[in-house]
């Protein structure tokens, strides 16, 4: 199939209402994931889109950012594919 040869983006979200700072995220993912100034994770600028806690990564990261979706204690961090 040519989707598999490409790269295609996946969205990530940080829900700031049920994240409680515990940096499980950017422990398991500093790729994709860092803390804001209130220590909250946060999307690296590098794949941010308009919000801090919203944006879009390559398909290369979504191991990455699966495991951290997974680990998340309070369920805030959303994956889904473009």
């Amino acid at each position: 199939m040519l989707s598999a040869v490409y790269n295609l983006p996946l969205k990530v979200k940080v829900n700031w209402d049920l994240c409680i700072a515990d940096g499980v995220c950017y422990a398991l993912c500093p790729q994709v994931f860092e803390a804001g100034p209130d220590g909250k994770a946060q999307i690296v600028k590098e794949f941010r889109g308009g919000q801090p806690n919203e944006g879009k990564i390559p398909e290369d990261l979504k191991d990455c950012a699966e495991q951290s979706r997974v680990a998340c204690p309070v369920g805030a961090i959303s994956l889904e594919p473009e």
